[in-house]
């Protein structure tokens, strides 16, 4: 697992983050795929969804930088994960818990330090230079040949 610590309490994303058991909405269906005979009678597939948007758990702050990551996932601020890999229920329940940790750690976590800008060093506008030279050689041979 990515992130995220799980819990009969919840989905610890991180400090100050717990999402609680009773903010989680499952749903169950038949999968589709290998299982025989028991996956027409077996709800195995699992839908985990979580409303982000209207989550008294979720800091502002985070809030709104998992809102803005998340946008193309969400629907009405709602998260929905899909687990149906595996041919048992409790499994693809696990397995949709830690998607959707991994999901809100990965989307709740800061921005990388921006990078400072530095100069080309003299070796590397010296190879540009010479491969920008070979490259104008190479077309000047394509040409009309001079008498």
């Amino acid at each position: 697992m990515l992130g995220g610590v799980q819990g009969q309490d919840g989905i610890r994303v991180r400090r100050g983050f717990i999402v609680g058991e009773g903010e989680l909405r499952w749903r169950f269906s038949r999968a589709s795929g290998p299982g025989g005979q028991g996956v027409n009678t077996t709800d195995s597939r699992v839908e985990l969804s979580f409303d982000l948007a209207g989550s008294p758990s979720v800091p502002e702050a985070l809030r709104e930088r998992a809102a803005s990551r998340l946008a193309h996932r969400l629907v009405g601020g709602v998260l929905t994960v899909v687990a149906a890999e595996h041919r048992s229920q409790l499994r693809n329940r696990q397995a949709a818990r830690e998607r959707l940790a991994a999901l809100l750690v990965e989307a709740t976590a800061a921005a990388p330090p921006p990078r400072r800008p530095t100069r080309p060093t003299a070796g590397s506008r010296r190879r540009r230079l010479d491969a920008k030279t070979r490259r104008g050689a190479t077309k000047r041979l394509r040409g009309r040949p001079d008498d």
